[in-house]
């Protein structure tokens, strides 16, 4: 089995700032996760992940979502694009990503896919694909199928990392291939799966619940071959996230409270992390 994995979970500009936070206090109180075999990265923590995987250094980013917001990228998840949500959720789970999916594709966002791409990559200090293995999660609009990139995928970083991000009815769907793929986090909020086989796992997943399984159940399934820490925001992560996951005005409020909830988690990750195994 090939050694550790950092799971980074979907949480959209708040999901973002929290995830720095947490790495880079982490970091500082000696748990460094940015050296990590394997990165997975769900919307959110497909802009994070991209980051940690190509070296750069948690405690800049960190510091850079204290900045003031330039007021170019937030958005809301309005109450019709809530009830499409609870609507497509209704019956077999097998359905839900495809009733999703055809949603996304027909969804008046007010900009283009194009658009929201080179705001990904205005926003993305990373252009290539790092050498450290990364995997960003997506899933096809019209049928509902999960993929993921990796580096032999052929696919460019930037152009991945925007589907990943393309939540539902708020942006529109990324063409890859002649498919069009849309926000990871439809499957699952981290795709924690992804992680099978690593002897250490770390999930920081902002988000608990959403539209795709649940962090927590992924974690439990790792568990019997793998030793697992699962980090979630706690209630003053929460009240600094608000209502409005997409709001970048809350961006630094969510960066201090990951930093600030480090202390508290740092053992356990440690015991994860770096502790010599049973």
């Amino acid at each position: 089995m090939t050694q550790r994995a950092l799971v980074l979970g979907s949480g959209g500009i708040t999901g973002i700032a929290w995830e720095w936070g947490m790495l880079a206090g982490l970091t500082a109180a000696g748990v460094d996760l940015t050296d990590a075999d394997l990165v997975v990265g769900t919307s959110a923590g497909s802009v994070v992940g991209t980051q940690v995987a190509a070296g750069l250094d948690v405690t800049r980013r960190y510091e850079s979502q204290l900045e003031p917001p330039d007021g170019g990228t937030g958005a809301t998840i309005g109450t019709g694009v809530l009830l499409r949500y609870g609507l497509a959720m209704v019956g077999p789970r097998a359905q839900v990503a495809a009733r999703i999916g055809r949603y996304a594709a027909r969804a008046r966002t007010g900009t283009s896919a194009e658009d929201r791409v080179s705001v990904i990559e205005a926003l993305l200090p990373v252009r290539e694909w790092p050498d450290r293995a990364l995997r960003i999660t997506a899933v096809d609009v019209a049928t509902g199928e999960f993929r993921v990139f990796d580096r032999d995928s052929g696919i460019p970083l930037v152009r991945a990392v925007a589907a990943s991000c393309a939540v539902p009815g708020v942006w529109p769907p990324v063409p890859i291939d002649g498919r069009r793929y849309m926000d990871g986090g439809v499957r699952s909020g981290a795709n924690a799966d992804l992680a099978a086989g690593y002897e250490r796992v770390v999930v920081i997943a902002p988000l608990t619940r959403g539209l795709g399984t649940f962090p927590d159940s992924e974690v439990e399934a790792l568990r019997s071959e793998s030793r697992v820490e699962l980090v979630t925001p706690d209630a003053a992560a929460l009240k600094a996230f608000g209502r409005n996951v997409l709001d970048p005005a809350k961006r630094a409020d969510a960066a201090r409270a990951g930093l600030a909830q480090s202390a508290a988690v740092v053992d356990q990750v440690r015991a994860v992390w770096t502790d010599p195994m049973p």
